[in-house]
């Protein structure tokens, strides 16, 4: 089973602050350091380091790109990745005193895929075959419409929410991974069960997996609904634990194992990720799992 990831890279800078800046104010930081991430970079390296066997397909700039190039080599991951003019993407994140962030992305490169380069990219993959999207490069609609015409299993994270998300046709989305924010913002509905309930009805094909950080979260397929819990964890940064959840879930997947193993050592990865700075590089091994003696089963 091969998946491919069509996603961003970016490089994160980091601030570390005591608190969110409000409007109208200034703050100085506590540390600054530079990363690199992306979601589609970040969710290609979990897809790896869980065992899956992806590519990554996205634009760099080549002002700076080789820096994003050389990381993908270092970790062994192997892509499709072109040269754009310009800068690649970055993000300016902040790091509160309780390891919680808050994130500002610059597209770059990310947003200037071209059809051609989508359609070359697609040639490589085959029916049965996974794509993972997320929502921070453009034309997702168009490799959506692409992909379901080929028969490939879609999976989408649509972060972040923006107006380009309602150019995205749903009814081709096989499942989608969200949390709770993108589910209000999507449904229109409050509640965790009221949203489950909203794509359950709107989208009856559809799979969802609907995360609550800390709280765990929810798969929901038609008539069947199973919750998962959070691992406890000391919370250091929060940044990219969502991308190892959507990685090593959707690895597990492509292994064949049950949509409960799946949930649950993909829930163990993401707090094994909030316990070290950083996106891409705090993402865990997937024998890291194994010496745990974590199997998912519970």
């Amino acid at each position: 089973m091969k998946v491919l990831d069509f996603g961003s890279l970016n490089i994160d800078r980091t601030y570390s602050v005591d608190h969110m800046v409000s409007e109208g104010e200034t703050i100085s930081c506590r540390k600054f350091e530079s990363f690199i991430g992306g979601k589609g970079l970040n969710q290609a390296i979990a897809l790896k380091r869980a065992g899956a066997n992806v590519k990554l397909a996205g634009c760099v700039g080549d002002n700076d790109g080789n820096i994003l190039i050389n990381y993908l080599g270092e970790n062994e991951l192997d892509h499709l990745i072109t040269k754009v003019k310009g800068d690649s993407g970055h993000a300016i994140i902040q790091i509160d005193s309780l390891g919680q962030n808050s994130i500002i992305v610059e597209g770059g490169a990310n947003k200037k895929i071209e059809e051609e380069y989508i359609d070359q990219v697609l040639k490589g993959f085959n029916k049965g075959d996974y794509i993972l999207l997320q929502n921070e490069i453009n034309n997702v609609d168009y490799i959506v419409d692409k992909s379901y015409q080929m028969g490939l299993k879609i999976f989408f994270n649509p972060s972040p929410i923006n107006e380009d998300i309602y150019k995205v046709d749903l009814n081709k989305i096989n499942c989608i991974i969200l949390n709770e924010h993108e589910g209000k913002c999507l449904s229109e509905k409050d509640g965790k069960l009221e949203i489950l309930e909203y794509f359950k009805k709107i989208y009856p094909e559809m799979e969802v997996v609907l995360t609550l950080g800390g709280k765990g979260g929810y798969y929901c397929h038609k008539e069947t609904l199973i919750k998962y819990d959070a691992c406890k964890t000391k919370v250091v940064d929060t940044t990219g634990a969502g991308d190892t959840f959507c990685g090593y879930y959707i690895a597990c997947q492509s292994e064949g194992r049950t949509i409960k193993e799946s949930l649950n050592i993909a829930s163990l990865a993401a707090s094994l990720a909030c316990a070290k700075n950083g996106a891409s590089n705090s993402i865990p091994f997937m024998k890291e799992i194994e010496e745990l003696n974590f199997k998912g089963e519970k």
